[in-house]
């Protein structure tokens, strides 16, 4: 099989085994794009959608929007062709050599304090956290501090230190978020889910409202 049929056979199956779900037109392709990074049909019942995010995101990134991540997997998990194709800039902090001063300095991991200078240095931007809690946190205080208005974040850190807590808190603000509910997460679901709004954002230019 090439490459595109397996990924077209794993699709039939994920659907054929998911069935009947809640997501719409714009939120299933992203939903099960990261089933298919997990390998996991149970994420249907995690995944959150907040603020009609897929739509906001797919516009945005037709919108040259940049893409912030935590992490270097995260971002190496980025298909650059499609960002190539709608003009998308993706950056990550985390080896900044002022952000390693930083994180010395004020004893702070680095995804947090990368966040940080991208919140400075960027802005609007579409936050993508695959892996540090720490990370999600900052970009939260600076929404509930009106220091940022993010277009989306993805809210996907995974591990079992304050990673329930920085989704429910992420979850809970004014913007669009996309998350799962618990301790799932990480680089790969992270990358998956921007990739299917990269997708989308190619190949619907002309339907989003």
């Amino acid at each position: 099989m090439t490459p595109d049929e397996i990924t077209a056979e794993s699709f039939r199956i994920i659907e054929q085994e998911v069935g009947q779900h809640p997501f719409n037109e714009w939120e299933w392709p992203i939903a099960r794009r990261m089933i298919h990074a997990s390998g996991d049909v149970s994420l249907v019942h995690d995944l959150r959608f907040t603020h009609d995010a897929a739509r906001v995101g797919i516009r945005a990134l037709q919108q040259q929007t940049p893409i912030v991540t935590d992490g270097r997997m995260t971002a190496t998990g980025i298909d650059r062709r499609l960002t190539a194709c709608l003009n998308v800039q993706v950056a990550c902090f985390i080896d900044a050599e002022d952000v390693r001063q930083q994180a010395v300095q004020e004893q702070k991991t680095r995804s947090a304090c990368g966040m940080e200078k991208a919140i400075a240095s960027i802005g609007t931007a579409i936050y993508v956290i695959g892996s540090a809690p720490t990370a999600l946190l900052t970009v939260c205080d600076a929404v509930l501090h009106c220091k940022l208005k993010p277009a989306l974040i993805l809210a996907l850190p995974v591990g079992f230190v304050s990673v329930v807590e920085s989704k429910q808190q992420a979850l809970a603000l004014p913007v669009p978020v996309i998350s799962v509910a618990g301790r799932k997460g990480g680089s790969a679901m992270a990358a998956a889910a921007t990739n299917a709004l990269l997708h989308l954002a190619v190949e619907d230019a002309g339907r989003i409202g």
